[in-house]
């Protein structure tokens, strides 16, 4: 029903007193305005002014967020400047790699936390392991050097017996080298550098397995100090 139908029946009523016809018109505008307001939204016609922070780390104050800092956090006020709405930002590309990341890193120690819980007992079942893990580590290596000495021996006593041909002999008349041997001192030549190579990682190994059960050693008892769990 329309305004001036509503109040074109107000007019045609029996008469009031003059209180009573003030009031009746008051609640037949006041339910005109609540039923147009709802109609249109709760919203409808509202000012907003929007804060954000630049780049610089300056605030401002606008009808609308520039689109370069759209995806930055930023305030919604009313014409009052009364906040109303917070819009969390996205951050920049660098922001978000950083908190996927550390978000990452959360759930690895998470995981990390529940096996040393659920894997031993005490400190010293870690101690154990470690010991027999550099045990096998530190075996390793003495197999490897035994190994690069004999390749060591193997490959002076080649280079000796490559003294006695061209190019390496000071005789002109020297014979040129046998292709066995020059095949035999390259391939010496090669396995000894591998399993140095190979050894050089087995000490590294050997550092990284002490520096991770050390680690795991001081966090599962920082785990179990709180409940007394473990024995220290």
């Amino acid at each position: 029903m329309t305004i001036p139908r509503l109040l074109g029946r107000a007019r045609r009523a029996r008469p009031r007193r003059p209180a009573v016809r003030l009031a009746l018109l008051c609640g037949v505008l006041g339910a005109l305005w609540a039923a147009g307001s709802a109609a249109a939204g709760p919203d409808d016609g509202a000012t907003r002014v929007y804060r954000w922070t630049d780049s610089q780390g300056i605030v401002h104050y606008g009808d609308s967020v520039p689109p370069q800092y759209a995806d930055d956090a930023h305030d919604v006020l009313n014409d009052e400047g009364v906040e109303i709405g917070h819009v969390a930002g996205l951050g920049t590309e660098a922001q978000r790699d950083a908190a996927a990341r550390a978000q990452q890193t959360a759930a690895q120690r998470a995981q990390h936390d529940k096996f040393l819980l659920e894997t031993y007992a005490s400190p010293q079942e870690i101690e154990q392991l470690r010991d027999e893990r550099l045990d096998q580590i530190e075996g390793q290596i003495k197999a490897a050097s035994s190994y690069i000495d004999s390749l060591t021996l193997r490959l002076a006593a080649l280079q000796e017996r490559a003294e006695h041909f061209a190019p390496y002999s000071s005789d002109p008349e020297a014979q040129r080298m046998p292709d066995e041997l020059a095949v035999d001192l390259v391939r010496t030549l090669n396995e000894s550098r591998v399993q140095r190579n190979a050894l050089a990682g087995m000490r590294q190994q050997q550092i990284d397995t002490t520096v991770q059960f050390d680690a795991d050693l001081q966090r599962f008892r920082e785990l179990t100090a709180a409940t007394g769990a473990g024995r220290s």
